[in-house]
């Protein structure tokens, strides 16, 4: 999901860091709370609220593409201990 286009307050590239600080604002700050995406930024260093909003919406399409069966499950190999 990161890119490398600009916005005013810097990449859009996402840390680790700021990763999980959006995952726990979004479970504190459900769809009903008011004023949802500038809390979740306040959570969320360095990000807008139009940034997490966007992130958002980007994890909710690449969520449904999963569902949906358009993206593939990787083909993993079985590995076997001790030989």
């Amino acid at each position: 999901m990161a890119s490398s286009s600009m916005s005013s307050h810097g990449s859009d590239s996402w840390t680790a860091k700021q990763n999980k600080a959006f995952e726990k604002a979004l479970a504190v700050f459900d769809k009903d709370t008011p004023d949802r995406w500038h809390n979740v930024a306040k959570a969320v260093p360095g990000k807008t609220a139009e940034e997490v909003e966007r992130h958002f919406e980007l994890l909710v399409r690449d969520l449904n593409s999963i569902e949906s069966g358009r993206v593939p499950f990787p083909n993993y190999r079985a590995t076997r201990r001790g030989g």
